[in-house]
């Protein structure tokens, strides 16, 4: 029995758990759904409604990313994306990403649905977060060092979200090394491969296998 990975394809906490996995070499079943229709197995595992969920093959769940990521990890991580030393750091950013970044992007992308203050006013807020990354990224091609690590894994669909918004902007916004790092990553083969569209999961339907 493989496990359960419940996943919604745009979903940033689903693709940096993907990408992980892919990385890792660690085969699951993939079942992609859609958030709007979550299917009854799904909530049942986790209550949260929310993805990415792993389920294991003894029961256990996994319904945060960034424990599937280290789970991931723990059984092949080949070039040392998690390391030790760095834990601190990187458990510092994500924090700031998932937490108070995410909050402001979220304002950003639905600004109609939060008319309290403008679609710039919330970008600005975001942008504190951006010049942490782009400062980071002036002395090392990575956010940690001279390879990828967990926390570039992490952040990315992020990133990515944020530009997408207003894709004009951010590429003449003052940020050229976080704008040539998320340019690697959306061009390098790791994105792409998890980012193949899969049908839409229903009970019952045959097993698809990620990854490919």
């Amino acid at each position: 029995m493989l496990p359960i990975l419940y996943s919604f394809r745009r979903c940033p906490y689903a693709i940096r758990a993907r990408m992980t996995l892919k990385y890792a070499g660690v085969q699951v079943e993939l079942r992609e759904i859609l958030l709007r229709e979550k299917p009854p197995s799904m909530l049942a595992a986790s209550t949260k409604g929310t993805v990415p969920v792993l389920v294991l093959p003894e029961g256990s769940v996994l319904d945060e990313s960034y424990d599937v990521m280290r789970w991931a990890l723990d059984i092949n991580d080949p070039c040392h994306w998690w390391n030790p030393g760095l834990a601190s750091e990187v458990n510092t950013l994500i924090e700031q990403n998932d937490f108070s970044f995410k909050a402001h992007l979220d304002h950003y992308k639905y600004a109609d649905r939060h008319p309290q203050h403008s679609m710039e006013y919330y970008r600005s807020q975001a942008e504190s977060f951006l010049e942490v990354l782009e400062y980071r990224l002036t002395a090392t091609p990575f956010l940690l060092g001279e390879t990828i690590g967990f926390v570039d894994a992490a952040i990315l669909p992020f990133i990515r979200q944020f530009a997408s918004v207003d894709n004009a902007w951010f590429e003449q916004a003052p940020y050229p090394h976080l704008q040539n790092w998320l340019a690697y990553f959306l061009n390098s083969d790791l994105f792409l491969s998890v980012m193949e569209k899969y049908p839409v999961w229903h009970e019952g339907a045959a097993i698809q296998s990620f990854p490919k």
